[in-house]
């Protein structure tokens, strides 16, 4: 079983520099719609058997392509991204993105049940990822590839647990809009195989 596992394309709120976690729910904009179109261009040829998304618009107008071609799909808000509490749809402002270092310098010490206010922890977003990767694996016998479409934190999270590493490493994953990482599960574990890989939008 492999999973495709992509960040949504971009939204306004990305372009602007408004803080976008699981309590917005925008849409793509052109930019992003343009993203998506390359990624079904350079990836519309795998068969996949399954589609899984979080439950938030950007990653289903992602994938929707490849929903219309009528492969089977799936909402889970265990792929929503962190939520970003107090900071949620507030424009990224110097106290603010100092305040977004500081908690991710924590986590990246160890400190990772630290949150913003209303918010959520990568502990408790890595809680409701493994209901939805433990749903996964239960399939793999039925699932041959898997494309997953999900939000940039989340989806640092879920690599840490897919690899098998401390969640204080999330950091080490970069992403942009639309970059793929794709791994592969060997019956025991997860390898991977694509790493960031945004050779779609130079095809």
């Amino acid at each position: 079983m492999e999973l495709y596992i992509i960040r949504h394309g971009e939204t306004d709120f990305n372009r602007r520099g408004i803080v976008q976690g699981r309590g917005v729910n925008s849409d793509l904009n052109e930019m992003g719609q343009q993203q998506a179109r390359s990624f079904f261009k350079a990836y519309h040829h795998i068969e996949f058997d399954k589609i899984i998304t979080s439950t938030l618009k950007r990653t289903h107008q992602t994938v929707q392509a490849f929903i219309d071609k009528g492969i089977p799909w799936e909402q889970h808000s265990g792929f929503d991204e962190l939520d970003w509490g107090v900071n949620e749809g507030r424009e990224a402002t110097h106290e603010m993105k100092e305040e977004f270092h500081q908690l991710t310098k924590s986590w990246m010490e160890g400190n990772i049940h630290l949150k913003f206010q209303g918010g959520e922890s990568p502990i408790e977003v890595n809680k409701r990822q493994k209901e939805v990767l433990d749903l996964i694996i239960s399939q793999q016998s039925e699932l041959n590839n898997v494309l997953i479409c999900m939000h940039g934190r989340a989806l640092r999270l879920l690599l840490c647990e897919l690899l098998q590493i401390p969640l204080s490493n999330m950091d080490n994953f970069p992403h942009s809009n639309v970059s793929l990482y794709r791994l592969k599960f060997t019956g025991e574990s997860f390898e991977m195989l694509d790493f960031n890989n945004t050779d779609h939008f130079h095809a």
